[in-house]
């Protein structure tokens, strides 16, 4: 059949099963656009219009992590189109699916600095898994089908298409590309499991005394949630996520230890110090995990699952590799451990943790004074368990992490990039996935006035997202590290000049908004604001210098935190004893300096 670009796009994107686009027209995609609007006429999709292109990708990155599919956002050429780099980047830190879609000038403009040009394929190429710019409609149906496989497979990602305004207008004999019959050149699926890599790693798991399973995003990816936890309960073995990795392990069962890095629980700090087999699965051993390295799981011998071979060795050698999707790699140890058990080998470790458990637990100050965050995240989790939680990045971030307890793909959170202003836009894109459930946003009075005009999208749509801001008047991480580290110079983080009314704000968008700065009515007034059917924003007036601890100072080594009582009867043992000569070290090291055995 004959048709134009536009129209053949449209068609491409509703067979690969595409819902709903976040997007913001303009001149070079205006082609696109006036497809898109014949598209929704016949049912095929929605768009969300959002309030600037940023909220787009944000929107888009939450809709693919909250369901699992890939994510689709549209923008216009130049500014329109970088105004999409933060949350294409964002994507790709988090190895998100996404498929960014931006009009360009026609064929014959490119290069000539033509009005509202910019070389977005250049720009983005090292954010993005693959890009093409369009430049023979023929190639739209092809070009789609490899994006929506390349952006889903592997390690998922983000991935770009230009389309120039004029390909969008062009007529030519469509022959649509059904998904999964493409394969781009040097494409190739995830390697299984090799057997060797398995059996070398059940053998390490069976020898261990002080295991640590470390849980990332990668579990999170490939829906191994339920097999990490077989894994957990046949061995006995305590399970550590990261920040990308919540929800992947039930965080009230008794073998978790929380988060682990920078601002995790004691006591997951101290088991990944002191464990003697630490098992990465789907975890790419990031800095805000590791402190410093060498410090980072000293004793331990390392079996890291990852779909990524590129992450082996990258900052921590394994001594047992598996490139392989971590749910294909957990299978084959079930498998090949079937009818094993932890023959009580883990029993004193999982003690000494319970231990640290009882005397390091996380910091709630006590209810007296100005309402402390901690109390507000603790309210929201007794009042709605099961709600799917998405946060900007701060203090308010961490104390979420720290106290809230997520289901799968029910924490959206920006961890690589640590983007300020993702929480509210992320809701929108969760919301629009599931309009039936619960979708809470906590933010920081600095992160959400970053996207603040997406109040406009909350209420043009009639999204009921709560939005929770934790308002202490600050930069609050900023200042918690000016405080800490620069000597208590002040230097620009303050917000309090210039700051909205909030519940104002809201309320001229549209939006219902709360102001609470009573304890004693706090719970009372979020249970309301959380009944309420629409979208409601909530000012939560907070104590302004709390602190967020635990804390892992910079250069320094896990075991090593800040703002945690002294209990020395279970400190931690920095040094370590040499078992052929006798010699005494520090604890990062691997092998004695005396005799050169391995530690």
């Amino acid at each position: 059949m004959r048709v134009k670009g536009a129209h053949a796009l449209m068609d491409a994107l509703h067979r690969h099963g595409v819902e709903v686009i976040f997007g913001y027209p303009g001149g070079a995609i205006l082609p696109i656009y006036d497809a898109l609007h014949q598209a929704e006429s016949r049912g095929w999709l929605r768009h969300i219009l959002v309030r600037h292109e940023q909220g787009g990708t944000h929107a888009a990155d939450a809709y693919a992590r909250a369901t699992g599919r890939v994510g689709v956002c549209f923008g216009t050429s130049g500014p329109g189109a970088t105004n999409l780099v933060t949350g294409i980047a964002t994507a790709q830190m988090d190895s998100v699916p996404m498929v960014v879609i931006t009009g360009q000038v026609p064929r014959a403009a490119i290069g000539t600095d033509a009005f509202q040009e910019t070389d977005i394929f250049g720009i983005t190429l090292p954010i993005v898994k693959h890009s093409w710019v369009v430049r023979d409609p023929a190639d739209i149906g092809r070009i789609v089908a490899e994006a929506f496989l390349i952006a889903a497979s592997g390690r998922p990602g983000p991935v770009l298409i230009d389309v120039p305004k004029d390909v969008g207008t062009e007529e030519f004999d469509y022959v649509p590309v059904e998904p999964g019959t493409v394969r781009p050149a040097g494409f190739s699926l995830p390697p299984q499991p090799d057997a060797g890599a398995i059996d070398d790693a059940l053998q390490l798991i069976r020898q261990a005394r002080r295991p640590l399973l470390y849980v990332g995003g990668g579990a999170i990816s490939s829906a191994a949630h339920d097999l990490v936890q077989q894994l957990a309960e046949r061995f006995r073995l305590p399970v550590t996520t990261t920040l990308m990795g919540k929800g992947a392990f039930d965080e009230n069962h008794a073998l978790s230890v929380g988060m682990l890095g920078m601002h995790g629980t004691a006591y997951a700090n101290f088991a990944v110090t002191e464990c003697d087999l630490l098992i990465a699965a789907g975890a790419r051993f990031d800095d805000r995990v590791t402190g410093r390295l060498d410090g980072f799981a000293p004793r331990a011998q390392v079996i890291h699952i990852d779909i990524d071979a590129a992450e082996m060795g990258k900052t921590r050698h394994p001594d047992v590799a598996v490139v392989a999707d971590v749910r294909a790699a957990l299978e084959h140890l079930l498998q090949a451990s079937a009818g094993d058990d932890s023959q009580g080998r883990t029993e004193a470790w999982l003690e000494r943790i319970d231990a640290w458990k009882q005397h390091y637990p996380l910091v709630v100050p006590t209810p007296e004074g100005e309402i402390a965050p901690q109390e507000v995240v603790i309210a929201l989790r007794d009042l709605a368990p099961q709600a799917f939680y998405t946060t900007d990045v701060g203090q308010h971030q961490m104390w979420a992490a720290q106290f809230l307890r997520n289901g799968p793909r029910r924490w959206i959170s920006s961890a690589g990039l640590g983007t300020m202003g993702f929480g509210m836009p992320a809701a929108m894109g969760v919301q629009t996935a599931f309009p039936d459930e619960q979708v809470i946003c906590v933010a920081g009075d600095a992160s959400i006035l970053m996207n603040i005009q997406e109040l406009g999208t909350l209420s043009q749509y009639k999204l009921p997202v709560k939005v929770v801001v934790l308002n202490n008047g600050w930069q609050g991480m900023v200042r918690q590290w000016q405080e800490s580290f620069y000597e208590e110079r002040y230097s620009a983080s303050e917000m309090t000049g210039g700051m909205p009314d909030f519940v104002a704000l809201a309320e001229a968008f549209g939006v219902r908004g709360v102001h609470i700065h009573d304890r004693s009515q706090m719970r009372g007034q979020l249970a309301e604001a959380l009944a309420h059917p629409g979208p409601v924003f909530i000012d939560v007036r907070v104590r302004r210098n709390e602190n967020c601890y635990p804390m892992v100072p910079p250069g320094a080594s896990n075991a090593q935190m800040v703002g945690l009582p002294s209990h020395p009867e279970l400190a931690i043992d920095t040094r370590r004893q040499c078992g052929s000569c006798g010699a005494t070290t520090a604890s990062s090291h691997r092998h004695c300096p005396s005799c050169g055995a391995k530690l």
